[in-house]
């Protein structure tokens, strides 16, 4: 069983509740980062703590929301070692995962609609990462930058 780390702010609040209700049915562990309301909030104050939980290997991956899913990815790829992918279609959602290794999901909980999104979580957690040679070289590339630029 894969354990999630979920978080939002107001603008995403109503799919997150919506893809947590979805994990747990499907069987997954969902840590919770919020928010837990309507009311409005600033992204980075609960995106951070949930990629920072993958990075520091407490869950197995996350999933995040704001309204377009911009800010939430920006933040998320700020943390090192996350490659967040802001995802809108079931097919990007593959291949984030086969090509990138996505270890963080963003979504746009107003741009999106939640069948779609749904979607799209279920794709991106049932794909595995391919390690086809060409990929792994890029995402070796990828880290070296990030070592470069946190010393």
């Amino acid at each position: 069983m894969k354990k999630i780390s979920l978080a939002s702010d107001h603008g995403g609040y109503e799919q997150k509740e919506a893809v947590k209700n979805f994990l747990l049915t499907e069987g997954y562990e969902v840590k919770d980062f919020g928010v837990y309301s309507e009311e409005s909030q600033d992204y980075s104050d609960f995106i951070y703590p949930a990629a920072k939980a993958v990075a520091d290997k407490e869950v197995d991956c996350g999933i995040i929301l704001c309204g377009t899913g911009i800010g939430a990815s920006i933040t998320a790829n700020k943390v090192r070692g996350i490659r967040c992918a802001l995802v809108t279609s079931v097919e990007v959602a593959q291949l984030t995962r086969e090509h990138n290794d996505s270890n963080v999901l963003a979504l746009a909980g107003r741009t999106t609609d939640l069948d779609t999104n749904l979607a799209i979580v279920k794709t991106w957690l049932d794909t595995e990462f391919s390690h086809d040679e060409r990929h792994e070289r890029r995402i070796d590339k990828i880290s070296k930058i990030e070592d470069k630029e946190n010393r």
